[in-house]
């Protein structure tokens, strides 16, 4: 019976494309505009490491100006960095299960022969223990392990894309690479890692691609590295080395520290009151103590990743879509009712209130699976604006299977609902008196 209200639907389809091409156009419309909309809305808001999240944690330690907060918004809220300084003692201390220091920096890669040229590439400046707690896949070799750390050697771990740049994808774990006049040691390349958001960096936007390679965290002081990420500082310092830069009270560095218990968590907690205590008492943090840690759900929160902006233009985006559906409603109601004569005729042969009802809801369920798919290619479109407008990496914000089945679903749910009204209404009609009037 559904193949045959299938083809009875086609053919309604085909006797009015005009109408028809209407009523698909609409349900696109809705569709490409709430489904980019809701695609950005679950990316920005989903669970980048789930199978982690709740032991990763952001640290936070107030050394701001004493007399005003670092946000004057959220006077409660300490810098969302910390000194390289303070990052350092830190991890020499090390009360986590794993810990690790970072920010974004870039190094010219030297020519491998004689026929490259220099460039620069993005680096992730981090210590070791970065790769084994945010889960980073490698295709060859591996992270560094502490020992390099401790003696600040230079190795480095490549992106696939950048390994694929320099020896063409082949396993390139144990070759050397010349950057800033030092030779580096490839220990690994990772597999394409896209976290998104962007959770253990998320300062300047959770749509961020992920740097180049990845460098020792120790060999900052070695290179004189620096920030190309976001620093701040509140105090008027006379710096005139690079090491007095690094022990300067400006914020720059990203702390995590992964703690498997709430206990643990607790615990970290008093660690780092003591830590700030010894401090004040060497005449820093001046503020009352105010050091916090927050699991990866948290910071995200933090930092407002999922902006009010996006919530709003979400609730918009699907009451335009209700709009559309109205629109979608009245067409419907025009093209059923001017099938009344046609209906009539298959009333008064026999044919059931029911069936003539289920022909139309075939009907609106294959209007609304094709305005789905048009929406598709729209929302497809309108994510490329989206990475164009937040300066994205192309292909991070991409409709998936989940947001792909959800389209449909959401399409063909919605056209039946707005069908509903017209199917019933023209199974309404008395077919005696429609055919006294032919």
């Amino acid at each position: 019976m559904f193949n045959y209200n299938l083809k009875l639907s086609l053919k309604s389809m085909r006797r009015n494309p005009i109408m028809t091409g209407l009523m698909v156009a609409a349900i696109a419309v809705g569709i490409g505009i709430s489904m980019t909309t809701l695609t950005v809305y679950y990316m920005m808001n989903g669970n980048p490491i789930p199978e982690k999240s709740d032991v990763l944690f952001a640290v936070t330690l107030d050394n701001w100006n004493p007399i005003r907060p670092f946000d004057d918004d959220r006077p409660e809220r300490a810098p969302h960095q910390v000194t390289f300084h303070d990052a350092e003692r830190l991890l020499a201390i090390g009360k986590g299960k794993r810990q690790t220091a970072m920010f974004e920096s870039s190094l010219i890669i030297e020519p491998i022969d004689d026929e490259g040229l220099p460039f620069e590439a993005g680096a992730r400046v981090t210590s070791a223990d970065f790769f084994v707690m945010f889960n980073v896949p490698f295709i060859y070799g591996s992270g560094w392990d502490k020992s390099a750390d401790a003696a600040a050697e230079p190795m480095v771990v490549l992106t696939k894309g950048l390994n694929e740049r320099l020896f063409g994808g082949e396993d390139s774990v144990g070759n050397w690479l010349t950057m800033q006049g030092t030779r580096f040691l490839v220990t690994g390349v990772i597999d394409t890692w896209e976290p998104t958001p962007r959770f253990f960096d998320p300062i300047n936007g959770g749509f961020q691609e992920i740097n180049e390679m990845f460098i020792p965290y120790s060999l900052t002081r070695v290179l004189e590295l620096t920030s190309a990420g976001s620093d701040w500082g509140w105090k008027s310092e006379e710096i005139n080395s690079f090491e007095e830069w690094l022990n300067s009270e400006a914020v720059w560095v990203q702390y995590f520290v992964e703690l498997e218990s709430t206990r643990e968590r607790d615990d970290y907690l008093v660690h780092l009151d003591a830590y700030v205590e010894e401090q004040k008492r060497l005449g820093r943090f001046e503020r009352p103590l105010n050091n916090n840690i927050y699991d990866v759900m948290e910071w995200m929160d933090y930092h407002e990743v999922v902006a009010n902006d996006a919530k709003i233009l979400l609730g918009l985006s699907f009451l335009f879509l209700v709009v559309c559906l109205l629109s979608t409603i009245a067409l419907m109601l025009t093209k059923f009712v001017g099938k009344k004569s046609e209906i009539s005729l298959r009333r008064a042969l026999g044919a059931s209130r029911k069936v003539i009802f289920n022909q139309q809801i075939v009907e609106v369920a294959v209007i609304g699976f094709s305005g789905g798919l048009i929406g598709l290619s729209l929302a497809a479109l309108g994510l490329q604006g989206i990475e164009y407008l937040y300066d994205a990496p192309a292909g991070l914000v991409k409709l998936d299977w989940v947001m792909m089945f959800t389209a449909i679903g959401i399409a063909i749910v919605s056209s039946m609902i707005a069908g509903l009204y017209p199917a019933w209404r023209v199974c309404q009609i008395p077919p005696a008196a429609q055919l006294k009037t032919q």
